[in-house]
């Protein structure tokens, strides 16, 4: 056991990733040679589209946002890093939104972001309203 953080959210990318990066990145195993060990916990989501053409049916698949896997105890340690990493295997497209994260402390909530091109971790600032009954 250890302590978990639940993830949820993601990011969408854009343009959407053609099936020929998927295939060549740590997502796929033709790409798992080539970066190595890189123990990923995020997933893209890949979309089929049918496409007919004068050959026959052509399925076209997109990555069209990264999500985080069905993990059920995750520890959440590195996962900015791990998001930095997927922004840089896949260069000129851009990845918005967020993933939201909350540990087991009521107080231990968290946000993954990207900006400018590189996953910042931020935290939440808590405002206490004036004492003279200004809210």
């Amino acid at each position: 056991m250890g302590y978990i953080t639940h993830v949820r959210g993601e990011f969408a990318i854009e343009p959407p990733l053609t099936w020929t990066e998927i295939k060549a990145s740590p997502f796929e195993a033709v790409g798992r040679g080539k970066y190595g060990a890189i123990d990923i916990d995020l997933d893209l989501r890949v979309e089929e589209t049918s496409v007919d053409t004068e050959e026959g049916t052509l399925v076209r698949r997109t990555g069209t946002a990264l999500v985080m896997r069905e993990i059920d105890e995750y520890r959440a340690r590195d996962l900015v890093k791990q998001v930095q990493t997927c922004i840089d295997v896949f260069p000129g497209h851009t990845f918005t939104g967020r993933l939201e994260c909350e540990g087991e402390e009521n107080t231990d909530i968290w946000r993954v972001i990207v900006r400018d091109g590189r996953a910042v971790r931020i935290e939440p600032r808590i405002v206490w309203p004036d004492e003279d009954g200004d809210q």
